[in-house]
C-alpha cells in the first residue's frame, strides 16, 4: 500500500516530515532566542517587552509541540537534538541582546524567516492534499503576519 494510515501518499508524507522537521528546528532556535531576549532585555521598554517575549516564547513552545505531533502523525520522527536544530537553522540566533529595538528587530527577522518556511510547507501540503498540515500552516501564517505588522508598528 502506497498510502499512510491517514490516507496520504507515503512519499509525500515523508517529504512533508522533512520540511516540518526543518520548521521544527527553526522554531526551536527562535524559541531559545526569545528566552534570551526575555531574560536579558534592559531599558525603558523592559516591563513591556519582558512580558511580550514571554508571551512569544510560550506561543512558540505550543507551536513546537504541534509541529512535532504533526510529524508523528505523518509517520516521521521529530528532530530533538540541538545539533540538528543548529545545523538546519535559518533564523538568526540572538545572543546577549539587551536593547529594545535590536530585540524586536530580531523577532521580526526570525518571524519573516519562519513565514518563508511555512509558506513553502503550505504549498507542499496543498499539493499532497494534506489538510491537517495545510490548516496548521495557515493558522501560523495568519498569526505571525499580524505579529510582524504590530512589531513593525512598534519599531516605527
Amino acid at each position: 500500500m502506497n498510502t499512510t494510515s491517514i490516507g496520504l501518499k507515503k512519499h509525500e508524507a515523508e517529504n512533508l516530515t522533512v520540511s516540518l522537521n526543518d520548521l521544527l528546528a527553526n522554531f526551536q532556535i527562535y524559541y531559545q532566542s526569545l528566552r534570551g531576549l526575555h531574560w536579558n532585555i534592559k531599558g525603558k521598554s523592559f516591563f513591556e517587552l519582558h512580558v511580550k517575549f514571554e508571551e512569544f516564547y510560550t506561543d512558540s513552545q505550543e507551536k513546537i509541540d504541534l509541529i512535532a505531533e504533526r510529524i508523528l502523525t505523518l509517520g516521521g520522527t521529530p528532530l530533538h537534538t540541538f545539533n540538528d536544530y543548529v545545523n538546519l537553522a535559518k533564523v538568526p540566533v540572538g545572543k546577549n541582546i539587551t536593547n529594545d529595538v535590536e530585540s524586536v528587530q530580531l523577532v521580526v527577522t526570525s518571524l519573516s524567516e519562519l513565514l518563508k518556511i511555512e509558506r513553502a510547507i503550505l504549498n507542499e501540503s496543498d499539493e499532497a492534499n494534506d489538510e491537517g498540515t495545510n490548516s496548521m500552516m495557515s493558522d501560523f501564517i495568519v498569526e505571525q503576519e499580524k505579529t510582524i505588522w504590530m512589531l513593525n508598528a512598534w519599531l516605527n
